[in-house]
């Protein structure tokens, strides 16, 4: 019945057919079907665009099949809510991930989980919790650790930084590159040289010097939240150069040699200090 409701697009009485099939099955101890009904209730709300609701039934589910003994498909199932409310309430959509990324963990599918847990930084990035960012990205980095990707964990560090940064927390970013150094390969890296260029700048207040940093193709092309962290970085009382469009591209050929640093110093006052 709940079928053939779906396919007439009668997604109220598919849904209602749903959730009779979800207590029949509950009532027999079957457990995983129930979920399963359950799961598909949602997706009927889904279609009628009642999201909250839809994603309510489906968290219901997931907790059948971590009953039933399936942890897999209950994080998949969470995954799949975090994904139908991302627009509509991205605080709901990061706890979904996060439990999914937990269900993950403790069935040590770890590349699963920081798929997870990485979907919840970039939007707590997105929505400005910076101090909740900041821990997911640690937790991420750790991950990355254990299993020994540490190219990975060098770019964790400098969206890290960003956070920090962001956060006005010149020391937590400085303990952070601080840190990394124990993490094989990273001292020496052109991650490492570019991080320490840019808490230099931040230290100096030099805006120049960290939007310089900022713009090398190693920042301008990590994840797209993280890439507007570096460029929209305001060093407090540094004041913002705008950088001219020739500047732009060279630096993305790379950082300027100290000839057209120059010349960029006498094209920014040539038209007096005022």
């Amino acid at each position: 019945a709940a079928v053939a409701f779906k396919n007439a697009k009668q997604y109220d009485q598919a849904r209602e057919a749903c959730l009779r099939e979800a207590e029949a099955h509950e009532n027999n101890k079957a457990l995983f079907h129930a979920a399963k009904a359950y799961e598909q209730a949602g997706m009927m709300l889904k279609e009628m665009q009642r999201l909250p609701e839809a994603v309510q039934l489906i968290e219901k589910a997931s907790m059948m099949y971590l009953e039933n003994g399936t942890p897999d498909t209950a994080a998949i199932a969470l995954e799949r809510a975090g994904k139908l409310i991302e627009n509509v309430s991205p605080e709901k959509a990061v706890q979904l991930y996060q439990q999914a990324a937990s269900v993950f963990e403790n069935e040590e599918r770890l590349r699963q989980a920081l798929e997870m847990l990485g979907k919840a930084s970039r939007l707590l990035v997105r929505g400005r919790r910076l101090d909740e960012a900041a821990l997911s990205l640690q937790k991420e980095k750790s991950i990355y650790k254990e299993i020994e990707n540490y190219p990975t964990c060098y770019k964790k560090t400098i969206a890290q930084v960003l956070v920090h940064l962001h956060r006005n927390d010149y020391v937590a970013a400085e303990r952070c590159v601080r840190e990394s150094y124990s993490i094989p390969g990273f001292n020496g890296s052109e991650d490492c040289a570019a991080l320490e260029q840019l808490l230099e700048g931040y230290d100096q207040q030099d805006q120049d010097q960290v939007s310089e940093v900022c713009n090398l193709p190693l920042f301008k092309y990590m994840d797209n939240d993280y890439a507007k962290l570096g460029l929209t970085l305001v060093v407090p009382g540094g004041g913002i150069k705008k950088k001219s469009p020739n500047t732009a591209q060279d630096k993305t050929r790379g950082p300027a040699t100290v000839g057209s640093h120059a010349d960029e110093e006498e094209d920014e006052y040539s038209g007096g200090l005022c």
